[in-house]
């Protein structure tokens, strides 16, 4: 990930105290994995930015480079306009990370001073008053070398990728939502304000693509040996197997051709009904591939799906809030009928029927889910909707997977929610559906960051002092 530096100068301080720091947050940031793309010294002086032309000179070199963040970091008080002019000619609206540079000691009257503790507050404002929006290290003022700041960079990587992510993602819905299903349905105009483009596909053409490839082809049978390796396909008639293999291979192909990053296909009952089997496994094995799949066609659930992927750099699952503890009021059955990344499972994944529709269409023709228990760890949830007129929300919470001797079918994790009965009424009052996104590891501050500051989201959350407003400290 390219993401622009810029070390924020200004002459009254030390020319050698201010080409260290650059030299320090560039060697943390490369460090950290991100390709940094800074002025040298033969573009400005020191390779800082000090002046309005080295101002332009900067946004410049960001606009050219394409860079999907950047860094401001003040080596000393730094010059605010150079900032702000720098972001402004850059016109690229990324997320901004600021911190200042800590002074080398205990301020005496001969020490070298920055200053920049007084000259980040500046920087700001000055940021604030050209309407871009920024985000604060959590230790504000430190030295780059610093574990802490080490720990910055990869929240703030992960912030750049759900914002650049969402603002350009595009999203394949295939086949219509359940009918009975009002909580998946979607305001596509408004997806696209926010960046993101909707690609339909009626689910016959996706009928007729599977039933048009040969069942002996080599890609069908490599398929289902990949099958068999992801999950325990051993119960599943052949012939099934064969179609849900043509299946993945269809979607694939789809995602390919249409450049996708993500999908929400309609799983029932239309698939059973007309192909004869379900797709939960491969929505799933797609989901451990970096392809968030959703069910129902959910495309909101795709979206709080793709955006914990972007957050953590893993798969990612959709499920229920489908079932509360009899003896625990804190812990719910996070529950789907089996579509699920196997990458969660604690017990052995294996394939088998659908059986919540297997009753109406017959069991021989809903072969196709992924069952198991989640493993124990901690995860995060996310769900995004939409207003009726159109406005942006989402809630979020950590949540850890416990172990219990409640069981039941399908892929599932008993998951212990901070809070959970309040949280649970918040989600009721402020009509957030019953589909549910959710990744292993706690990136609930990156999504916070990412939604909330820069695309605008009204942020709900258990414990949140200003319920539906995002605040500079999520409670996470």
């Amino acid at each position: 990930m390219k993401i622009g530096l810029i070390p924020a100068n200004r002459g009254f301080f030390s020319d050698e105290l201010a080409a260290r720091m650059r030299a320090e947050t560039i060697a943390a940031m490369q460090k950290a994995g991100l390709e940094v793309v800074v002025p040298d010294e033969k573009l400005t002086k020191l390779g800082c930015v000090e002046s309005y032309d080295e101002a332009l000179k900067t946004g410049q070199l960001f606009r050219e480079a394409d860079v999907k963040g950047i860094v401001v970091a003040a080596v000393n008080f730094g010059d605010e306009q150079a900032v702000a002019f720098s972001v402004k000619s850059a016109g690229l609206n990324v997320p901004i990370l600021v911190f200042g540079c800590q002074e080398e000691e205990v301020l005496k009257p001969t020490t070298d001073r920055r200053d920049s503790f007084c000259g980040l507050l500046s920087i700001g404002e000055a940021l604030r008053q050209i309407g871009a929006k920024y985000t604060v290290a959590r230790t504000p003022i430190c030295y780059p070398s610093d574990a802490s700041f080490a720990d910055e960079l990869r929240r703030f990587a992960g912030i750049c990728r759900v914002v650049t992510g969402i603002r350009n993602a595009r999203y394949g819905q295939i086949g219509a939502r359940p009918d009975g299903f009002w909580t998946c349905r979607v305001n596509e105009k408004a997806l696209q304000q926010i960046g993101v483009t909707t690609v339909t596909l009626d689910l016959s053409e996706a009928f007729a693509a599977v039933q048009s490839m040969s069942p002996d082809a080599p890609e069908v049978k490599n398929t289902m040996a990949g099958l068999a390796k992801y999950c325990d396909t051993s119960a599943a008639p052949e012939a099934a197997l064969n179609k849900i293999a043509r299946f993945e291979i269809f979607l694939r192909k789809f995602v390919e051709e249409k450049k996708l990053d993500a999908l929400a296909v309609q799983c029932w009952t239309s698939m059973q009904a007309n192909l004869g089997i379900s797709t939960c496994a491969i929505m799933g094995r797609l989901s451990d591939d970096g392809i968030p799949t959703a069910c129902e066609s959910d495309i909101l659930g795709a979206l709080s799906m793709h955006a914990l992927s972007l957050a953590g750099q893993g798969a990612s699952a959709l499920a229920d809030w489908n079932n509360l503890h009899n003896d625990d009021p804190e812990l719910a059955n996070l529950w789907h009928c089996g579509v699920c990344p196997a990458s969660f499972a604690k017990t052995a994944a294996k394939m088998g029927v659908q059986e919540i529709v297997g009753g109406s269409v017959g069991r021989e023709n809903a072969w196709g889910v992924c069952e198991f228990e989640m493993k124990e760890g901690p995860i995060t949830l996310l769900r995004v909707t939409q207003d009726p007129d159109g406005g942006w929300k989402a809630v979020v919470s950590p949540a850890t997977v416990e172990a219990t001797n409640a069981k039941t079918f399908g892929a599932y994790g008993w998951a212990r929610i901070p809070g959970l009965q309040s949280l649970y009424r918040d989600v009721l009052m402020r009509h957030f559906p019953h589909h549910v996104a959710l990744t292993g590891g706690s990136v609930g501050d990156i999504i916070w960051e990412s939604l909330g500051n820069y695309m605008g989201f009204a942020m709900y959350a258990y414990g949140q002092g200003a319920p539906g407003q995002w605040t500079p400290q999520p409670p996470f």
